[in-house]
């Protein structure tokens, strides 16, 4: 049975976050990760910041072999990096486990939601980490069955709900705002920037299920 676990971990404690991590006003977002050739090759989308001084921080890291800009949309740009062949992290971890990334993001702190096959999967997961001292601290651990079960149709993480309810509550989507998303941080204890993707992300989420399901009622 599918098993879904949710878990924040401080960038220090992997090799990825140690090289990610930079001024407070970047944030990484893991696209995928592709096994290949014994190494891992994590996408990443870095959103604000100046990029010319992350690609430079990165590519003198090294943990790096190769830094490969993909492309650039607005605030945001695209990348792969190829790792060193003796690079062992959280990341080769979530690869020999078969473990598939959902969500992944942070700065100084992670944010990881990633699914296994079974619960074996979680449980070798786990004993990667470990073996290879990787401290991270466990937020949820749930089957597909019983994320539906409860009636979370929009699969929202429990950030996002949280988030996406708070402003609501607070008057964020009034005219005028009846809050500010540096108010909602302050509130909910998180930066100015999770809460804006909290909310983007949550807010697509739930209208692409309304959507297509209006879509499907009106083809019908």
């Amino acid at each position: 049975m599918t098993v879904i676990a949710e878990f924040t971990i401080d960038s220090s404690e992997f090799i990825l976050g140690k090289v990610l991590a930079r001024d407070p006003d970047t944030h990484v977002e893991m696209e995928r990760v592709v096994p290949a050739s014994g190494r891992v090759m994590p996408y990443v989308w870095v959103h604000g910041g100046e990029f010319d001084e992350f690609e430079r921080a990165v590519e003198s890291s090294p943990y790096v072999e190769r830094l490969h800009s993909l492309d650039v949309v607005e605030d945001s740009a695209l990348y792969r990096v190829e790792w060193a062949d003796d690079v062992e992290s959280l990341i080769y971890g979530m690869a020999e486990t078969q473990a598939t990334i959902l969500e992944a993001r942070g700065n100084e702190q992670w944010f990881f939601r990633i699914r296994f096959d079974d619960h074996s999967g979680l449980t070798d997961f786990h004993n990667f980490c470990m073996d290879h001292g990787i401290v991270f601290q466990l937020e949820r651990v749930y089957t597909l069955a019983e994320e539906y079960g409860k009636g979370h149709k929009f699969d929202l993480t429990e950030a996002q709900r949280r988030t996406l309810l708070r402003a609501v509550e607070n008057g964020y989507f009034e005219v005028p705002r009846g809050t500010t998303l540096s108010e909602l941080g302050n509130e909910l204890g998180i930066s100015e920037q999770s809460v804006s993707e909290n909310i983007r992300r949550a807010t697509n989420k739930i209208l692409t299920s309304v959507m297509f399901d209006a879509a499907r009622w009106d083809d019908a």
